[in-house]
């Protein structure tokens, strides 16, 4: 059976990383997520002290050493050897990981890591250029998105049960913020594929979402 390259894209807090997650463990592949890769580069750029000097930046991913595992549903990402997992999820690397996923050598190192990562098949990749940019030959190509005003509440509700202090108005602007370096970065901006499939989730959960795509899977390669 064909082991497919499963591309989700889409902006922050649309659900990517955990659809990603619950689809690629119920068709046993391999998730890979690529924001986590952007937010250790952050996490050592803001560790470096060298946020906003471009120079260093590039430095700092042409020898960075960054690992993916993906065991029983978990990812833990792995920063020249120190698990990190939970310091790139802060409210601090999330303010900054726009600006330094623009840095244009930073995507094209992070580029073709990813394009090693997905070589054999098997694999879900979510993130904001997968269809467009690093994957664009992938078997299905789904773009998530929900309303900003949905999309701060879940990341204020996530941030929260974490014990981070956040306003839900301050996260719908550095959302909205987000968005717009997002889609005006010049290098590979976040744009829906002429060929993607458009998943509004704002009126959805993440099990219903799951299942469109599940669907979507089933419909075209029978593979569930």
């Amino acid at each position: 059976m064909k082991k497919l390259i499963i591309a989700i894209d889409g902006p922050a807090g649309a659900g990517k990383s955990t659809v990603a997650q619950i689809l690629a463990h119920r068709l046993h592949y391999n998730y890979i997520d690529t924001g986590a890769m952007y937010r250790g580069i952050t996490w050592k750029a803001m560790k470096s002290n060298v946020i906003g000097n471009t120079t260093a930046i590039e430095r700092i991913v042409q020898n960075i050493d960054i690992k993916l595992t993906y065991i029983n549903g978990k990812t833990t990402v792995l920063i020249d050897g120190s698990d990190v997992t939970a310091e790139i999820r802060t409210p601090e690397v999330s303010r900054m990981v726009s600006e330094v996923a623009q840095v244009q050598t930073v995507r094209e190192v992070m580029l073709q890591l990813q394009r090693e990562m997905a070589v054999h098949g098997g694999v879900v990749m979510d993130g904001r250029d997968i269809g467009t940019h690093v994957l664009p030959n992938a078997d299905i190509k789904i773009f998530l998105t929900a309303s900003i005003k949905e999309r701060a509440e879940r990341r204020w509700r996530e941030l929260t049960e974490k014990g981070f202090e956040v306003k839900l108005e301050e996260l719908e602007e550095e959302i909205a913020t987000r968005d717009k370096n997002d889609c005006e970065r010049e290098f590979a901006p976040l744009v829906q594929a002429s060929d993607a499939i458009l998943i509004d989730t704002t009126f959805l959960s993440i099990e219903e979402a799951v299942e469109e795509i599940t669907k979507i899977c089933e419909e075209r390669y029978s593979l569930v």
